[in-house]
């Protein structure tokens, strides 16, 4: 009978133990951080490196499936975040924001937002991501992250998002992107032009 208790014990500790470490690292548990030894941060763009690759660990599996990533192999897409500004204030839609940069050493690349649930915001603004297609034949390229549309030139709706991020896909990535991450992505620009209500 002992023994029986001492086997329900430790097998109640390892379901907690694992258990516990999936949720943490999934990112489900409160205060639970979800970053990596292979992620890589430039100026605030962070990606993580294991994804997409044959060295992803089940807790960035699990992490990748939670936020709906579908992500393709490195060689054909690399994904970068952000939830900050230049001053290191969070996103919100209670601001505005003009998102500037240049054409990223890929083939092709996009920046959309996402709400805080890694969701589409719930609007029907049909303006949620920019692209290479839309920055033009310039080297620069720069639009406007609002909730309405302004009266010329590019944007992104943030109407309903909330405290919200920025993806930065580029897709079919150079050998020398993929090598030096730092060296090879150009890290757009999120500048704050004005907020309403009380936002920090």
């Amino acid at each position: 009978m002992k023994s029986f208790i001492l086997l329900l014990l430790l097998s109640l500790a390892g379901l907690a133990v694992g258990g516990g470490s999936a949720l943490y690292m999934s990112g489900l548990l409160p205060g639970a951080q979800t970053s990596s030894r292979s992620q890589i941060d430039v100026d605030g763009w962070v990606a993580d490196f294991a994804i997409g690759t044959v060295q992803t660990d089940p807790w960035t599996r699990t992490r990748v499936a939670r936020h709906g990533l579908l992500a393709l192999s490195q060689s054909e897409a690399v994904y970068f975040t952000r939830t900050t500004d230049n001053t290191g204030a969070r996103l919100t839609d209670a601001c505005r924001y003009r998102l500037s940069g240049e054409d990223q050493d890929a083939l092709w690349w996009s920046v959309t937002l996402y709400d805080g649930q890694s969701r589409l915001p719930m609007n029907s603004d049909e303006a949620l991501s920019f692209d290479r297609t839309r920055a033009g034949a310039g080297s620069r390229w720069a639009f406007l992250i609002q909730g309405a549309a302004p009266e010329e030139g590019p944007w992104i709706s943030s109407r309903s998002a909330g405290a919200f991020d920025l993806t930065l896909r580029l897709y079919r990535p150079s050998e020398a992107l993929l090598a030096r991450p730092a060296a090879f992505v150009r890290p757009p620009e999120i500048e704050r032009l004005d907020c309403q209500g009380d936002v920090p």
